[in-house]
């Protein structure tokens, strides 16, 4: 799983019929330190973040396992909202 920030939303009025239902958001990636890396992606959110939250996503053949259908065309998929993160200074 990856690290990333939630910067805005995609409005999308035609989608494949899996995602019907679904919200796209634009997610910043992110390291350890919070600090960016890469560009922006699309990602998938059946978990209903918002604007602003540090999030968890997966990619690839894992992030259409998201949704309850069996193939979905999805390259990120959003899985959970980070509460708090500790990262050992000591390694």
């Amino acid at each position: 799983m990856k690290l990333g920030r939630v910067i805005g939303r995609v409005v999308s009025t035609q989608k494949v019929e899996s995602f019907q239902g679904v919200s796209l958001l634009l997610v910043q990636p992110l390291d350890e330190k919070l600090n960016k890396v890469g560009d922006p992606i699309v990602a998938m959110d059946t978990i209903h973040s918002g604007t602003g939250m540090i999030i968890y996503y997966e990619t690839s053949k894992e992030a259409g396992r998201v949704l309850e259908t069996v193939m979905n065309p999805s390259d990120a998929s959003i899985m959970g909202i980070v509460d708090e993160l500790f990262v050992d200074s000591k390694k």
